[in-house]
Formats: C-alpha cells, structure tokens, sequence
C-alpha cells in the first residue's frame, strides 16, 4: 500500500436529528445525518403511510366496482 495518497480514516462522533449519537470510523467529515435506526419507522414500528391525493381509496371504490360488476 502507497504511503501518503488514501485520506485520513479516523474516528468521528455523529448526531442524529433525533438526537442519537454514534461513534464510527469513516474517510469523511460527517456531523450530522438525518435518520438513524433509533428514529427510522422501519425499526421502530412507527410506520405511517401517507396518502395525500386520497389514492388508497380511490383504488378501493374502483375494485369495488369491478367485484360488484364481476358477481353479476
């Protein structure tokens, strides 16, 4: 391995907007990240869809069209 030529690695201290911090080894300069796995809906079971433009029910009153449409 060359001498002098890879960037530093080094121990950095990084914060979550949670307020979370971790500890990691890494090349770059990292203060803070936007989600962690103390915040992140998939590990907490926190998740939330959301459905603005009503698409869920959209599609339910149409499926329920085509099922009543079908049994006849």
């Amino acid at each position: 391995m060359k001498q002098g030529i890879h960037p530093p690695y080094e121990l950095r201290t990084v914060q979550c907007v949670c307020g979370a911090t971790y500890q990691f080894r890494t090349t770059r300069d990292i203060r803070k990240i936007d989600i962690c796995a103390a915040c992140h809906p998939f590990f907490t079971g926190k998740q939330k869809y959301v459905d603005s433009a009503g698409r869920v029910e959209k599609f339910l009153r149409r499926y329920a069209r085509l099922e009543k449409s079908a049994a006849k």
